[in-house]
């Protein structure tokens, strides 16, 4: 469904996952990977927001670098540059909201694990990111440092797994009191006996189709009702 597109992103470029609604035009929304890179799962995801009537965009946050190895995950990840991903989704962002068949004023921002630390974050960072929706969402807050000011008349939904701790993790509860603190509003879900990355469909260890529909319907309806 979808194609690779290149957007501006601090000087540079950033590759990313385009996928167009079948009517032509939607609401922006970008769709933000987990550790493994831009897997076919995060292309599954974004085919499904297009399917959803979203025009949405997966960017490629390790530049081509991707794995189904846990090892090489860790280490992709702990050679990202946070600042510069955050960089990479204000490009997103901007470059969503700067396209003909994108009709809403902001764009929603979802991610999956470190991905859903990325996608809450961005709310602060990002004008344009007017919700932002993480799932299981793995805080390397002391790598990020956020800050949440920008989040005043924002929109933010976490999913917590019963895995991570629930939504009574320490990591959850510190992005809730700074968006909360800055005018914005949360809405939190716990899924009871979940596992982390319950959402992704191709880790069959962890994925639940009860919780990840409910996720899903939560998440397009927020992204339907505030775009």
């Amino acid at each position: 469904m979808g194609e690779m597109v290149s957007f501006a992103s601090n000087g540079g470029t950033c590759e990313g996952y385009l996928a167009v609604p079948a009517a032509g035009s939607g609401a922006g929304v970008i769709v933000v990977q987990e550790w493994w890179g831009l897997v076919g799962h995060v292309k599954d995801v974004a085919d499904r927001f297009a399917a959803e009537g979203f025009v949405a965009l997966a960017p490629d946050f390790f530049h081509g670098a991707k794995t189904d190895e846990p090892d090489e995950a860790m280490r992709l990840l702990m050679g990202l540059a946070m600042d510069q991903a955050a960089k990479d989704i204000q490009g997103a962002a901007r470059y969503l909201t700067g396209r003909s068949d994108v009709t809403s004023r902001g764009v929603g921002a979802v991610g999956f694990c470190m991905g859903g630390s990325l996608a809450l974050w961005s709310g602060a960072l990002a004008d344009e990111v007017q919700v932002a929706v993480g799932f299981y969402p793995a805080m390397p807050w002391e790598r990020m440092s956020p800050t949440w000011g920008n989040y005043a008349s924002k929109t933010a939904m976490i999913h917590a797994s019963e895995e991570d701790g629930t939504s009574k993790a320490e990591g959850v509860q510190t992005a809730v009191a700074g968006i909360e603190a800055a005018g914005g509003d949360v809405e939190i879900y716990d899924y009871p006996g979940s596992h982390h990355a319950f959402f992704n469909d191709r880790r069959p260890e962890a994925y639940s189709e009860e919780h990840s529909t409910n996720a899903w319907r939560r998440t397009v309806e927020l992204l339907g009702s505030r775009l």
